[in-house]
């Protein structure tokens, strides 16, 4: 596992002048052939033929007189850059397909009410006005009613209903399908672009570089932009290390003794940076470096600590980065002999489980945060102390921790016709820099991380356990994923099973809870604390496993529909 540590910072003032010109000189040069090598690669791509009769490694050396080591880590550079822009594509690829789908399904559903309208329409026209029994609008009396999950609207004669709703609903409808089916075709034609293209990377953000004629302060003082473009373009060095080297890097080396680091720029000045420290790391930097300056060459081919340096220019200070390859903590408490805690990471709080080594709920609680409205840095502060809280438990209970392993990329674009405000939610998750934080902090403490499959933990919690022990949506969610690291199998309860269909009686539980939980999808989540899953009747349909009172009317029409195939004998 490779971890970067960071230094304290390196004021300009504090080191010889010659010494940062140098520096500058260096992070300037050596940008300009990482660009290069890049470059270089791209347009060899798209037309298909290689104009170099030497390596890409010697073109550079050769271009921007460099030596052997400064040359390979910036191809190296170059060549990392292309592999993160293959898996950037891959992502936009997924992303897009994923908006195509949603699109898809949503102008299927559209298409559904419109022909529902237009039936009832056409009905209207005969002078026979029909519904389906399933629809929202409905005739009772003499009055049409269109039900809503909020409210209920009434008109009062036919020629109201008609013309105040069904021509502005099919109107609106149509135009919707009209710009439904324009997107998919805007959408299409970008995933196409998408898979033939081999786009090229603006050095220095293209944020950045937009902001010369958008930003009042650069339009009116173009070189203020430019400085501020050449910092954002070289302003950091990475060279990388290698298992041979002495020090585990052929062009910087660190005395632990002094604390001072000395390298040699390409244009041959000798650079010493003195008392330079790591707050975060000093031990390991220190014991990393002796132990690689103590080992014989021919243990360094196979044991060896390649050690790269990193400096990155912040204006008035450096930063120096020293790159480790750490072995990973093999004193983690992997033993589930007394349960686990279980996880389940939202957008606003963190649920948690603790479970025994039967499978029973020990005791459940919340931890609450709020990052609305909060900057990305204010953001990673507290989702960090959240994750020291969140371990810290872990330790004190001497359990090791069971996470959800998701994918939250597709979802944040998965559905964007649905509810706003679960939209926002969403948009706010973060949750790799959540998982990220937890897991590095349970490394550094000991505790081990499980991940598990999150298929329908948050269903089966909300269905089969939210009422039983009184608990959120959340924290039940947390409970089935700490019973499935553990190996516990969630099947439905008898109730539910007789409620399904023949055809998916014998399959996998999974697929009877997909259909279970689709079923009671428009169900409110409030609802589940009123479900009834023991009781004897030997006739009842889907909407009979609640309390009376617990669902609306229009909630029951819909379960109507999902009738049991089968009757208890």
């Amino acid at each position: 596992m490779k971890k970067a540590y960071f230094s304290k910072r390196v004021y300009k003032k504090s080191i010889n002048k010659e010494y940062v010109d140098a520096i500058t000189h260096a992070l300037h040069l050596f940008n300009r052939s990482k660009h290069f090598a890049f470059q270089t690669q791209i347009l060899e791509k798209r037309s298909g033929k290689c104009k170099r009769n030497e390596s890409l490694h010697l073109t550079v050396k050769k271009r921007f007189e460099l030596n052997d080591y400064y040359a390979n880590s910036a191809v190296q550079e170059a060549n990392s850059l292309i592999k993160s822009q293959k898996e950037l594509q891959k992502l936009y690829i997924s992303n897009k397909e994923e908006q195509i789908k949603s699109v898809k399904k949503k102008i299927k559903s559209i298409k559904n009410r419109f022909t529902t309208l237009t039936k009832i329409k056409s009905s209207f026209v005969k002078g026979t006005p029909t519904f389906n029994k399933t629809s929202r609008e409905q005739q009772k009396g003499n009055f049409f009613v269109v039900e809503f999950k909020t409210k209920t609207d009434v008109y009062f004669h036919a020629y109201q209903f008609e013309h105040e709703y069904l021509d502005v609903q099919i109107t609106s409808f149509k135009n919707r399908l009209g710009r439904l089916e324009f997107r998919l075709d805007r959408l299409n034609k970008q995933l196409i672009s998408i898979k033939k293209n081999n786009k090229s990377v603006v050095f220095g953000s293209k944020k950045l570089f937009k902001a010369q004629s958008t930003i009042a302060d650069y339009k009116n003082d173009h070189n203020l932009w430019q400085k501020e473009w050449k910092q954002g373009r070289y302003n950091k060095m990475t060279i990388s290390g290698r298992k041979d080297a002495k020090s585990g890097n052929f062009v910087f080396t660190y005395t632990p003794d002094s604390k001072s680091l000395h390298f040699t720029t390409p244009n041959g000045v000798a650079v010493k940076i003195p008392s330079l420290s790591f707050p975060y790391g000093q031990e390991k930097v220190e014991h990393a470096l002796e132990t690689q300056f103590n080992m014989s060459t021919k243990m360094k081919k196979e044991h060896g600590n390649a050690v790269a340096w990193s400096i990155e220019d912040h204006g008035e200070y450096y930063i120096i980065k020293c790159i480790l390859s750490i072995p990973e903590n093999n004193e983690k408490n992997h033993s589930k002999s007394e349960g686990l805690v279980g996880v389940d990471l939202n957008v606003d709080h963190i649920a948690w489980s603790n479970i025994n080594e039967k499978g029973q709920l020990i005791k459940s609680g919340v931890f609450l945060f709020d990052i609305e409205d909060k900057k990305s840095g204010q953001i990673t502060k507290i989702i960090e102390a959240e994750a020291i809280r969140l371990v810290d438990l872990a330790v004190r209970l001497n359990k090791p921790i069971a996470l959800e392993k998701l994918d939250t990329t597709k979802s944040k674009v998965s559905n964007p016709y649905g509810n706003k405000k679960a939209n926002k939610k969403m948009s706010m998750f973060a949750y790799d820099k959540l998982l990220s934080a937890i897991i590095n902090r349970a490394d550094k403490m000991g505790v081990s991380v499980f991940e598990v499959n999150p298929a329908y933990t948050s269903q089966i919690g909300k269905i089969k356990y939210m009422k039983r022990f009184g608990i959120s949506i959340h924290q039940a969610a947390s409970y089935v994923i700490a019973r499935r690291a553990m190996g516990f199998k969630e099947k439905l309860p008898p109730v539910l099973h007789l409620l399904l269909p023949e055809k998916i009686v014998g399959l996998h539980h999974w697929v009877q809870w997909k259909w279970i939980s689709t079923c009671l999808s428009e169900v409110f989540v409030h609802s589940f604390y009123q479900i009834e899953l023991s009781f004897t009747s030997k006739d009842y349909s889907m909407s009979n496993i609640f309390r009376p009172g617990a669902l609306t009317d229009l909630v029951e029409k819909g379960l109507s529909k999902k009738e049991s195939r089968k009757t208890i004998t």
